[in-house]
């Protein structure tokens, strides 16, 4: 049985799941509705305030889909009470990133600036001139779009400019040595 997978996932307060049919779960939360068609071959019973999701077989497929369904199920109500989180770190000289309306706007060495416009379900703050911060209910979006914004300008090992995760640890390199004698 898969240890992720058999685990109860407990719905809080203020919290509602309905299951419709084809296994169409949707999640309404303080921070936002969340939809999302899960395969059908899976099982979800919710009673109560807990949802369980069972497998048909022992089938490889069905083995590595149970652990996979109660974690999408498990994320989207992680995402609709508290919501998901990147922070990403603008280091160089002279690189920087200004929030002007709904978009993101980042000097980054190039000769112009680079815009990007901020999506539906995800928000941009920027609080300081070197600090970038994504927030949604959607992880996987968060996530995309954070990968986006870093693949502007992604760090470089020999001085580590870039955009890179606050959590990211930039491998460096030593360089040139100097000439040969």
């Amino acid at each position: 049985m898969s240890r992720i997978g058999r685990m109860p996932i407990t719905v809080p307060a203020g919290v509602t799941v309905t299951v419709a049919e084809g296994n169409v779960v949707t999640v309404k939360g303080p921070k936002g509705e969340l939809k999302r068609a899960l395969r059908s071959e899976m099982t979800i019973n919710q009673e109560g305030n807990v949802i369980t999701v069972t497998r048909p077989s022992d089938a490889k497929e069905h083995r590595s889909l149970h652990g996979l369904t109660r974690t999408l199920l498990a994320n989207m109500i992680i995402g609709v009470t508290d919501g998901y989180k990147k922070e990403l770190e603008v280091n160089g000289v002279g690189y920087r990133v200004a929030k002007e309306g709904k978009n993101l706007v980042m000097n980054l060495g190039y000769s112009h600036q680079v815009i990007v416009p901020e999506i539906e379900g995800i928000t941009i703050d920027v609080p300081a001139p070197n600090k970038i911060i994504i927030n949604g209910c959607d992880k996987q979006a968060v996530g995309q779009f954070a990968a986006e914004v870093r693949e502007k300008r992604p760090p470089e090992p020999y001085k580590g400019k870039g955009i890179k995760y606050v959590d990211e640890v930039i491998r460096r390199k030593v360089g040139k040595t100097g000439g040969k004698k």
